[in-house]
């Protein structure tokens, strides 16, 4: 196992969700860990939300990481694949406002169509940047080995936790939230990288400076 490690200097991050919750369940323990460098700039974009879950989620990045900012849609929940266009200049629009080094977004393999919809048009957007496509856990059984992963120490994690719970009060009574889901996810993907805790990401390119 070799660790790889993002350059010395500013580092420009976009993280992408087709909710208001995906970027902080699938990053937010990656959030926490970058919001530690002095030289950060975290944009964040959602697709989809009403103006209360919008609201949550504007205050929710803040938090995981200060400074950050967040963009919202406001293109239906559950059907984003019915709306490509919009989606598409969405995140060309974004693109000609914010150049990222490292784009954070869901998997092209999630079994939800709006989360796959975005992870698929990002590469087709952002085709410079590394793009690390994250995991969020669900009912479709639809996680897979993942290619990359993101060492999270216990406080962090469950920080992540807690600021997941405290930010999404809409959320707490739906049967899969709790915090056993997700500090058991990240536990998981830790033992896999010989860590106590950790986030796990999907790469289908990476280049290697040697």
């Amino acid at each position: 196992m070799i660790g790889l490690t993002t350059p010395p200097g500013p580092l420009r991050v976009l993280a992408l969700g087709a909710h208001p919750d995906d970027i902080e369940i699938g990053c937010g323990g990656t959030l926490l860990k970058i919001a530690g460098r002095p030289d950060i700039t975290l944009r964040g974009a959602i697709l989809t939300g009403s103006p209360e879950r919008a609201a949550e989620a504007a205050a929710a990045l803040p938090a995981f990481c200060p400074g950050a900012e967040l963009e919202s849609g406001t293109l239906p929940d559950g059907r984003l694949p019915g709306h490509w266009v919009e989606v598409k200049e969405f995140l060309h629009d974004l693109s000609g406002r914010f150049e990222p080094d490292l784009v954070l977004c869901p998997s092209v393999d999630d079994a939800h169509q709006d989360h796959r919809l975005v992870g698929r048009l990002a590469s087709t957007v952002w085709r410079d940047q590394l793009i690390l496509q994250y995991e969020i856990p669900k009912w479709d059984a639809d996680l897979r080995p993942p290619t990359h992963y993101v060492a999270l120490s216990e406080e962090e994690a469950r920080r992540k936790v807690d600021l997941l719970n405290a930010h999404y009060a809409s959320q707490l009574e739906r049967d899969w939230w709790d915090d056993e889901l997700f500090l058991g996810l990240m536990r998981l993907r830790g033992v896999e990288c010989k860590s106590r805790y950790a986030e796990a990401f999907h790469a289908a390119k990476v280049v290697l400076e040697l």
